[in-house]
């Protein structure tokens, strides 16, 4: 039953901003924020992509370096800062937007309000592409990490990312609270790891070993003496990686126990600050030990082996940044369900996706995300090259959406200081929107045209469940006061096959509910079928119930159609009587037992429903476990 579709609103709201179906149950306060995040809890659910991305960002950085040979690798401190400064930016600019939209959605929200609608579905979209993808692709590289300790699991490989991808969204179900509070021990390892190592490696004269990196070929290009404008261009959209995941405290603000929109900006901030700090560090780290990319072992992994040796501490930041990116996944499972409900709120999703649990789960969309990636980890083969040059194409469009959003609050609003506000942002949308046409042109032919063509596509996705729901919302007169409700004569047909206490309780039943009550039993031309026709029919006038007992002759063995047509044919007789199917069924005691069932109920109601207009009531006939 649509019951979202056909939900009371106010005289006047315009159709399709109806709130989702009221359950009628009020959750105290105090109970709600038990299952929201405080500020600490919020880092450990919302930002493992942005903490994971430094495993890969410094490397993306590097590898594009690397071509320009050891004297294109002294501009990876340069490009680094760059990109600090832009995070920073970043930072700065959804701390404002969480002050401006405290309902979450980042881009979306902002996009919605000051750039269109459009345009706000062009963002949506992006988001849901790149939440998508971050899942996919932390869960493959926390997986080709694990593979690379231990080579005989690497044909299993697309079993375990499932099994991942499995725990990480069973963890969700259960609320974003419980979410974080699993995944606050392994981000914090993974942090004090990493800032130890930064702390060690700085005063390091030298690497303390190289154990990691030898035997293996160096990825570094042919010696150069210039670095040109297009290589910084592509080593700064390479690294921007890194920023990945930096908009997904903007989008949960919801997710926030109150003050909410505060403990969200203290979360943006605190996310900003170890990021930036972290990828500063690194960069300083293969700078000072002449770090050079090798095929078959990580940038990071190195540079521990430099910091601390190849001892224990090398294998416990391995370990933690295995950990970490397997589940910095669940980044998208805090921030993509309620992106989802905001745009199931606006009717551009199905409203199923705007429920919530009663742990502040949005299921629907938990559930949506993981069986998705679960097809993607699948297509991809538990490979993350497959999966890298579709990712972040989508934040840096939402990144950029944002950005030139805000410029319009600014210009909108006018605060105290607005002009370095909107020059700030301006800033930021024009170096995001360099990184995205830079990135996308360099990924275009290895994937990256499967996001340019799956942006357009998801945008006339939401168009047309919009057009669906405004169809919807114009047939049912959503948003005008209906005529006085009145009284019909009412109809109440009850299908039976037998006599029996279920048969009594379903016509005493009609009795209350309607005028008059017709008994209907599909009859069949087979011996044995009359002889139990006649035995029916004997019974009833034994009985003596005062209803009439019709039968309806099939040629076929088929019950629902014969139904149905009796009561299209009664439906044309009485066209002003309210006509009501009373479908009577058994529910078993135990969960097991439904399978014994015949399943005739299912059969008549699809039948009555496909082919009629008329109301259908399931009477359901509970059968305790002592009855006898």
């Amino acid at each position: 039953m649509a019951i979202d579709m056909g939900k009371t609103t106010a005289a006047g709201k315009a159709p399709g901003t109806e709130e989702p179906p009221d359950t009628g149950l009020r959750t105290p306060p105090e109970a709600g924020d038990r299952h929201r995040l405080t500020a600490l809890q919020g880092l450990a659910a919302l930002s493992l992509d942005a903490m994971a991305s430094v495993a890969y960002g410094p490397e993306s950085i590097v590898l594009v370096l690397a071509a320009a040979g050891a004297y294109g690798l002294g501009f990876t401190l340069p490009v680094t800062l760059a990109i600090a400064a832009l995070l920073a930016v970043l930072v700065a600019s959804y701390r404002q937007v969480i002050a401006a939209f405290p309902d979450g959605g980042g881009s979306y929200a902002v996009a919605k309000k000051h750039l269109g609608r459009r345009t706000s579905l062009v963002a949506a979209a992006s988001l849901i592409l790149d939440y998508v993808l971050n899942v996919a692709v932390s869960v493959t590289a926390g997986v080709a990490a694990l593979t690379s300790a231990f080579p005989e699991l690497y044909g299993q490989r697309v079993w375990i990312c499932l099994g991942v991808l499995v725990l990480v969204t069973a963890v969700n179900l259960r609320g974003v609270v419980d979410s974080a509070k699993a995944f606050l021990v392994p981000t914090a390892v993974f942090v004090g790891s990493i800032l130890t190592m930064v702390a060690v490696g700085l005063f390091r004269d030298g690497p303390v070993s190289t154990a990691s990196a030898a035997g293996h070929a160096s990825a570094l290009g042919e010696g150069a003496t210039a670095v040109g404008a297009l290589l910084l261009l592509k080593a700064f959209a390479a690294g921007c990686s890194a920023l990945t995941g930096v908009e997904a405290v903007a989008n949960a603000v919801p997710s926030f126990r109150a003050p909410a929109a505060r403990r969200a900006q203290r979360t943006e901030v605190a996310l900003g600050a170890l990021l930036g700090v972290m990828l500063i560090g690194l960069s300083v780290l293969i700078g000072r030990f002449h770090l050079q990319p090798v095929d078959g072992v990580t940038v990071l992994a190195q540079l521990a082996d430099a910091s601390f040796g190849h001892n224990l501490a090398f294998y416990v930041v391995q370990f933690a940044t295995m950990v970490l990116l397997a589940l910095a996944a669940n980044t998208s499972f805090g921030g993509l369900p309620v992106l989802m409900s905001l745009l199931a709120r606006d009717n551009y999703l199905p409203h199923v996706f705007a429920l919530k649990a009663d742990r502040q789960v949005h299921r629907h969309g938990v559930v949506w995300l993981a069986l998705v990636s679960a097809a993607l980890l699948v297509f991809s083969g538990g490979d993350t090259n497959t999966l890298v040059p579709l990712f972040a194409i989508g934040v840096f469009v939402g990144f950029t959406i944002c950005q030139v959003g805000m410029v319009r609050h600014w210009y909108g609003e006018r605060p105290k200081g607005w002009r370095a506000k909107a020059a700030l942002n301006g800033s930021g949308a024009l170096l995001t929107g360099v990184s995205a046409v830079v990135v996308t042109a360099t990924k275009f032919t290895e994937g990256a045209w499967l996001i340019v063509l799956a942006l357009p596509l998801i945008v006339l996705g939401f168009e047309k469940v919009n057009r669906a729901y405004a169809q919807i919302g114009a047939r049912l007169e959503l948003g005008r006061i209906p005529q006085p409700p009145h009284r019909s004569r009412s109809l109440i047909v009850v299908p039976v096959s037998g006599l029996s206490r279920l048969t009594c309780q379903a016509l005493t039943a009609a009795r209350s509910l309607g005028d008059e009550v017709l008994a209907v039993t599909v009859t069949h031309a087979g011996p044995d079928d009359r002889q139990a026709a006649e035995a029916l029919r004997r019974d009833w006038e034994l009985w003596k119930p005062g209803i009439e007992l019709i039968e309806v002759a099939s040629d076929t063995r088929s019950l629902g159609r014969p139904v149905s047509a009796y009561v299209r044919e009664l439906m044309q007789k009485h066209p002003d009587a309210q006509v009501t199917v009373l479908i009577p069924e058994t529910e078993p005691a135990h969960l097991w037992q439904r399978m014994l069932q015949n399943q005739r109920g299912s059969v008549v109601a699809h039948a009555v429903r496909r082919d009629t207009d008329a109301v259908i009531c399931r009477l359901r006939f509970r059968i305790t476990a002592d009855a006898r």
